[in-house]
This record gives C-alpha cells, structure tokens and sequence, in this order.
C-alpha cells in the first residue's frame, strides 16, 4: 500500500457502481473509504487525503455549501478529484469547479480497471512528487542551501544553484514555479539575476523571492523597491517559511 495516500469517494449514498469501483481500487492496495458527502462527514475524512472521488447519480447533486467546501478544502489541500456520472452531471461539475481541481471524469458505464489504473497512476506520480511545486534556491552559501533543501524537499521539488549565472543557465533547460534568491552574492548579485531573468521571455514571468540576511529599514526598502513577489529574512524559522511559502501557492493558483 502507498503510504500517506489515502483517497476518499463520496457520494449522496452507496449505489452497486460505487460499491464495486471502491472495492476495486481497495484490492489495487489503496486505502480508500466511501463518505456521505455531508460537510461534516468529508471534514471528519479530510486529513491527509491524496485524491477525493465524487459520485454522482442521475438527480442527485452536492449543495451549493457543499461544493464551497470542497472548492475551498481542495485549494488549500492541493488535493484534486475524479468524478463519475452522467455526461451531463460531469458538465455541470465543470461549471461548478475549477477546472485544475478535476484531474480526470468518468462518463458512466465506467471502465473498472481504466478507473482503477488512474486513481493508483495518480497515487504514484504523487509519490514521486510530480504534482509538486518546485522551487529553485540560489545561494552562495552551501550550507545553507542544504539546510533550505532539508525544510523544502518533504512538500516541495527542490532545485539549487550556488551562483547566479548557474541558476540562469539551469533554466534555460528546466521550468520552475518560484525561485528563493540570494540577495548578497558575489560575481552577479541578486538584483542583477532577477535583472537579467526579466530581460528574457522565457524567464521573466517566474516569480521571484527575495533571500536577505539583512533586516534593517534600508536593506529592506532596497530589497522591496526590485519588486519580488516576497523576501525571507535569513533567520526565519522553517515553519514559519513553510507556511508563508504555502500561503503564497494557494494565493497564486
């Protein structure tokens, strides 16, 4: 069994389809469970889910606060769902939700070992960190590279560079969803690799935070006046990194 990938299907109530589909994923190794889609049922199942599967029977639909919850709880989680239903109930859900949310729809009768396939492939490429965020870190410093690496590397896919021009050359291959930048570095400065990452197409809409060991006023306002997306002071502690990082991802979906 994948270990922390838990999956939970709900559903106004289990129908033969749902019965039979959940057993299937269970004998794939999937820790998976059916729940009432009732707001407090789904809150009770929520924590640490990978991938939450809705059915969907003919005349039957989730609220509206249903759906805001789930909307809600699934971009804060970055946790997508599969749908099963009718092809009219599935073009209803895509009104309804954001499309990045809805990994994959399922048009009744449903293929059993297509549908099983696709909730283990997910589970996997979540193992290996494929719906991850990645996010390169540029420092001088290896040290701290290492330990930014060891904060990172549990939720995020993490890329370092110890130079400037080595993270410039390292995207001209690789994409990448945030770059952490040192400020103070010697040969070519922070300022000039954010310089010279806006100066090119390919480079110049990669969001960009700030690295600075200095806190004072006027370090400060000359970090905030290149206009990155944020800036770390040096000394923050990996939770609080973290969460500031997370909070910045859901914002920017």
């Amino acid at each position: 069994m994948l270990d922390n990938n838990k999956v939970i299907f709900i559903g106004e109530k289990e129908s033969f389809i749902s019965r039979v589909l959940v057993k299937k994923v269970q004998d794939a190794g999937v820790d998976c469970s059916f729940v009432h889609w009732s707001i407090d049922e789904i809150n009770k199942h929520i924590e640490g889910i990978a991938l939450l599967g809705l059915f969907i029977e003919e005349g039957e639909s989730p609220s509206d606060m249903v759906m805001h919850f789930l909307i809600d709880t699934m971009e804060e989680k970055s946790i997508q769902m599969v749908v099963v239903g009718d092809q009219k109930d599935l073009q209803h859900m895509y009104d309804r939700v954001p499309g990045d949310l809805i990994y994959k729809t399922f048009s009744r009768p449903v293929d059993n070992m297509d549908f099983t396939k696709t909730i283990s492939d997910y589970l996997s490429k979540m193992d290996a960190g494929e719906f991850r965020k990645s996010i390169l870190v540029v420092d001088d410093d290896p040290q701290y590279l290492a330990m930014l690496r060891e904060w990172l590397k549990s939720k995020y896919r993490v890329s370092m560079a110890n130079s400037g021009l080595q993270a410039i050359k390292w995207l001209g291959k690789n994409k990448v969803d945030l770059i952490l930048l040192d400020y103070e570095m010697p040969v070519t400065s922070g300022p000039q690799v954010l310089e010279m990452l806006r100066s090119d197409e390919e480079t110049k809409s990669i969001p960009v935070m700030f690295l600075t060991g200095k806190g004072d006023k006027q370090s400060v306002m000359s970090v905030v006046a290149l206009k990155p997306e944020g800036y770390f002071l040096k000394g923050i502690e990996k939770d609080e990194l973290l969460k500031n990082l997370e909070d910045y991802f859901v914002l920017h979906k």
